[in-house]
């Protein structure tokens, strides 16, 4: 279904009508996510970039640690937990900025640094994630729609012709689908799946596939437990052609006593203490919850896995006007 596009850039300094093809592409995706926040009615939230462990994502031992004036800080990886702490007052907010990972391998799927655009919102269906799914189709197709628009540079880059899926409905599995679809790959309740496991479904999906309802012992702290399912929690991943994972999201845990019984027993909790940290860290979002928690959902996009479906490209690093990565610094 999808035509296989042999894109060569982002490697290339020499072409810098490559490099200027990709920066109006993603100029175009960030103008449509800014679009579609404004007409939905989000508030833009400035956050930090250089934070505690509250700026980190499930894996602490990816963040990239500073000496804040003899404090112990880390360039920031998300922005979700400060998005949260204003829901109470300004219901839906977003935010634009840069992720930071300490990602030794050197490959088509990770870089060092990339762009993350996140919201957060209230729900008036806790314990589902159907409100959640569709505010994310939403905003990625608005952003694909707006990125389409740009035909002169994705000529330029040779992008194949598949890319008008992104504006079309995507499919909505579960996770315990997923892992029957993949039966014959040796999959089991419990594994994360691999990049080959999400290309693989959606090839057979032929569209962009949500996977919804992950083991809770594979996901973030705060992402709400299901009360049908407690072996599940209420998020998704959104897979995109070429890319894989595109966006994770979820229910966030809104109970004070819940929230703090799952960040006390969590692998990410573990690995901050292994580098002096504690819980401690997370005191002022623990707070916050305790006195003004309220049911609440959202994700992060990663802006060049969009592109990188877009243009119809194997490698992030070729879908990226200047990929960093551990062997790649500028």
């Amino acid at each position: 279904m999808y035509e296989t596009a042999h894109v060569n850039i982002g490697l290339d300094k020499t072409d810098p009508k490559k490099l200027a093809a990709i920066a109006r592409v993603e100029s175009a995706l960030v103008r449509g996510a800014r679009r579609y926040f404004e007409e939905r009615g989000f508030t833009e939230v400035t956050v930090p970039h250089i934070t505690r462990a509250t700026g980190a994502c499930e894996n602490i031992d990816t963040l990239f640690a500073l000496d804040f004036f003899g404090n112990q800080s880390y360039l920031v990886q998300t922005g979700q937990l400060y998005l949260e702490s204003l829901i109470p007052d300004l219901g839906r907010v977003f935010c634009d900025g840069p992720s930071f990972r300490a990602e030794p391998a050197v490959d088509e799927r990770h870089l060092t640094e990339f762009r993350l655009v996140e919201m957060e919102f209230p729900i008036t269906k806790p314990g589902t994630v159907d409100e959640l799914l569709d505010e994310i189709e939403g905003l990625v197709q608005a952003m694909a729609r707006e990125g389409l628009a740009q035909e002169d540079a994705l000529r330029y880059l040779g992008a194949g012709r598949g890319a008008g899926v992104l504006t079309e409905p995507y499919e909505r599995i579960t996770y315990r689908d997923a892992v029957k679809m993949l039966g014959g790959c040796g999959v089991r309740f419990g594994d994360d799946l691999k990049s080959s496991h999400e290309a693989e479904i959606v090839r057979r999906t032929g569209r962009p596939t949500f996977i919804t309802h992950y083991p809770i012992a594979i996901k973030f702290f705060n992402m709400k437990q299901n009360p049908q399912d407690p072996e599940v929690v209420n998020s998704a991943d959104l897979i995109l052609p070429y890319s894989g994972e595109a966006v994770g999201a979820a229910e966030r845990e809104w109970e004070y006593d819940s929230l703090v019984r799952r960040l006390e027993t969590s692998p990410m909790l573990r690995q901050l203490e292994r580098r002096g940290g504690s819980i401690e860290d997370f005191k002022w979002y623990l707070e916050e919850v305790r006195q003004r928690g309220i049911p609440h959902a959202g994700c992060g996009v990663g802006l060049n896995r969009v592109t990188q479906s877009l243009i119809g490209s194997g490698d992030i690093r070729m879908s990226t006007a200047y990929p960093q990565n551990r062997e790649g610094l500028m």
